[in-house]
């Protein structure tokens, strides 16, 4: 042991997270200290609830968390109680008064990051944020260190558990949307009030983080584009396996000449791809670089170990530049360039088109020419009767074109007579190695 002052950690929030992390810094004290050199006592904890299930012995314990932010015996602050607005306030405390910040509050940073980042190199303090993308996967380490060398082309993540679990349950299980959600409920998956999870919000959040890192772009959440899962059903499941691809909620993040797409939505990926082959609660994601190629990073992303795993490394990073003279920057580019964000009107892919038509003669010859009136060309047509004898889907895989030109052909499509129901539209993505 050597005879540095220790530093004083006050974890803010005793949920899962800020439990797991109390105890993952009890347990492996050892190993931490042999990797900084730097002692470390849990000096203070913030919570507005009793936890008379933890050992909180020798620790100074306040419901009153703007002032543990205030203290001038807390050196860092781990903030994991979530939220928008406490979450904040108590932040830019800590930042004001000299502390570095470690949390796991994506939605916080995707809206109001540029603001606390611009406050914490006003007062020279870390802000890192690890945990709040996947969990226990290391990725914003890996665009802001190991990838450092490389120009990002693309990266795409599987990027929130709870829809990934649904999406499998319907592809495996053959479950509707409804009863894959229920499932996820009743296993402490889904929260019950899922919004976040199923309509993509809470990915999108974390693609915002990822982007930023990626790109060197500043946090622009308003300009992301985001759909959901709740118009799938297990037959558009079917449909993709028959046709070689498996359904995922992707993230997707793309340099496109001079701007950056930005988008969550449900895609079509191969059977082939990497992120095909990651179910239930599993994120990974997938990152390209000009150097070396396409990566991929896999494992928990969210629950009490993986979660903390990513908070103490980040208090370890700390540790360990706390002498340095100027701290990595928050993001990974020290400047931030504002590049522009494509409009999801403006981009090109290839789609899965599901059709409930009239079953009648000539009704694929007339959805056909609607697409080639608008220059779009098919690449595959299945026709499945099981439904009704009145109706039949139709389902096509139209290769690349803009999306305004498929909007405009969809519209066409669902105003025709002979067209039963709204059109499902997935966008394709090939996930290029």
């Amino acid at each position: 042991m050597d005879n540095k002052t220790p530093l004083n950690i006050a974890i803010i929030g005793l949920g899962t997270v800020g439990a797991g992390t109390l105890d993952l810094l009890r347990r492996n004290y050892n190993d931490i200290y042999n990797r900084t050199h730097q002692p470390y006592v849990i000096s203070h904890v913030g919570s507005r609830r009793p936890r008379p299930d933890l050992d909180l012995s020798n620790i100074v314990v306040s419901n009153d968390l703007l002032a543990i932010a205030r203290d001038p015996q807390v050196d860092v602050v781990i903030e994991v109680i979530g939220g928008l607005t406490t979450a904040k306030d108590v932040i830019s405390e800590a930042i004001s008064h000299g502390k570095h910040v470690i949390t796991a509050n994506k939605a916080l940073l995707a809206l109001h990051g540029n603001e606390l980042f611009s406050l914490a190199n006003q007062h020279n303090v870390q802000v890192r944020y690890e945990a709040a993308v996947a969990g226990g996967i290391p990725i914003i380490k890996v665009l802001r260190e190991g990838l450092a060398a490389n120009r990002i082309d693309w990266l795409a993540g599987i990027i929130n558990g709870t829809g990934n679990f649904i999406l499998s349950a319907m592809r495996d299980k053959s479950r509707s949307f409804a009863d894959a959600l229920a499932e996820a409920q009743a296993l402490g998956y889904a929260e019950a009030d899922p919004t976040f999870d199923v309509e993509g919000i809470d990915a999108a959040h974390k693609l915002m983080l990822l982007a930023a890192n990626a790109f060197g772009i500043p946090l622009d959440f308003a300009k992301m584009s985001t759909e959901g899962i709740t118009q799938l059903t297990a037959a558009d499941m079917r449909y993709a396996d028959e046709l070689g691809y498996i359904v995922k909620h992707l993230g997707i993040a793309r340099r496109n000449n001079d701007s950056i797409e930005l988008r969550v939505h449900p895609a079509l990926i191969p059977k082939t791809s990497l992120l095909a082959n990651v179910h239930g609660v599993k994120n990974a994601v997938m990152v390209h670089g000009d150097a070396v190629g396409a990566t991929l990073f896999y494992g928990a992303g969210a629950g009490a170990g993986p979660t903390s795993s990513a908070v103490v490394a980040d208090l370890v990073d700390i540790m360990r530049t706390l002498q340095c003279p100027e701290h990595t920057p928050p993001l990974a580019f020290k400047n931030s360039t504002a590049l522009p964000i494509t409009r999801m009107d403006n981009i090109t892919c290839a789609y899965y088109l599901r059709l409930l038509v009239a079953d009648q003669p000539g009704v694929l010859t007339t959805i056909t020419d609607v697409l080639s009136k608008a220059g779009i060309n098919i690449d595959a047509v299945l026709q499945k009767p099981e439904h009704p004898a009145s109706s039949v889907p139709i389902v096509l895989l139209c290769q690349p074109i803009s999306e305004h030109i498929m909007n405009k052909a969809i519209s066409t499509l669902q105003a025709l007579p002979v067209v039963m129901d709204n059109v499902m539209r997935i966008r394709i993505e090939p996930l290029e190695s």
